[in-house]
């Protein structure tokens, strides 16, 4: 009698354990799955436009740069907007997102859409498109650059702390915020944020049409009101998303009704059965440490 419950009991033993690997082994398949469909531009079946979202801050992101790029080759895109807020970012960061976005306006229209601002590398992204729309009271412009190195020489001198510097050239790591500048080292400064303000202002030049006295008006790095900007040929209308939507129906044959989806950098528009079952693991891999959140988007320019 003992031994026939010692095996029934060994038997439910087993089946429990088959039963956790089995799923297991389903949970990993699931994951996998997941991991080789194609999370970038794609999966989305059927004309639309892709409505993309510039937030805050802009630094280098090749995530958010390969994601424009498959998107700029995605045959069911018909058209881009590009929600810009942003107060600007690093000359480099705005650079490579100027690059993605017009390389996206080879192929298919791009039209920005400003919100409540879009200054300096805002306003370079938005330069990008072959339409800007701004709201009235948006702020844009800020066509200037600037590098600001905190000097704490001075609080050093009083609390009698001396830096010892070895240098292999007078210039190595100049301005440093640990000794007065000398003007060498201003100058070369200098050097560096006039050779990114000329690229800026050709930018300008090139994209809305401003030369001489025109051009110099609005690159003094002063922002304006989205009123202003229209006036000084910076946008070209007043208006939201509607706005942007009339004018690809206007003037690049686009249905005004055509859906628009929304796509970022974090998670691209997935088939819904892979999203489905992508939410249906959600509660399980929630409780699991997580190594990295995965990539988000920032934004561009001084």
């Amino acid at each position: 009698m003992s031994a026939t419950a010692d095996l029934i009991l060994e038997r439910r033993r087993i089946r429990r354990r088959l039963a956790f690997w089995r799923i297991i082994a389903i949970i990993a398949v699931a994951v996998a799955i997941i991991a080789v469909i194609p999370r970038a531009v794609g999966p989305v079946r059927g004309e639309h436009l892709a409505r993309i979202r510039i937030d805050g801050m802009i630094f280098d992101d090749p995530v958010r740069d390969e994601v424009l790029r498959r998107l700029a080759e995605s045959r069911h895109v018909k058209g881009v907007i590009v929600h810009i807020n942003s107060p600007g970012g690093t000359v480099a960061g705005s650079e490579a997102l100027y690059e993605s976005l017009r390389k996206v306006a080879a192929g298919k229209p791009v039209v920005a859409v400003m919100a409540e601002a879009a200054a300096s590398g805002g306003y370079i992204t938005a330069l990008a498109a072959d339409h800007i729309v701004a709201r009235g009271n948006t702020l844009t412009g800020s066509i200037g650059v600037i590098a600001e190195i905190p000097n704490i020489a001075g609080l050093l001198e009083m609390l009698g702390v001396e830096v010892t510097r070895v240098k292999s050239a007078p210039l190595k790591a100049e301005p440093s915020f640990t000794t007065r500048p000398d003007a060498a080292a201003l100058s070369a400064e200098r050097a560096l944020i006039e050779d990114s303000y000329a690229w800026f202002k050709g930018l300008v030049s090139d994209r809305r049409g401003l030369t001489g006295i025109a051009l110099d008006e609005v690159s003094d790095g002063r922002v304006f009101t989205g009123r202003q900007a229209i006036d000084l040929g910076l946008i070209d209308a007043i208006g939201d998303e509607d706005t942007a939507r009339d004018w690809l129906a206007a003037n690049r044959d686009l249905a005004a009704d055509l859906k628009a989806v929304d796509y970022d950098w974090n998670e691209s528009p997935l088939p819904w059965p892979a999203s489905l079952l992508e939410k249906s693991l959600a509660g399980f891999m929630s409780s699991r440490p997580v190594v990295s959140p995965g990539p988000r988007l920032y934004a561009i320019i001084q």
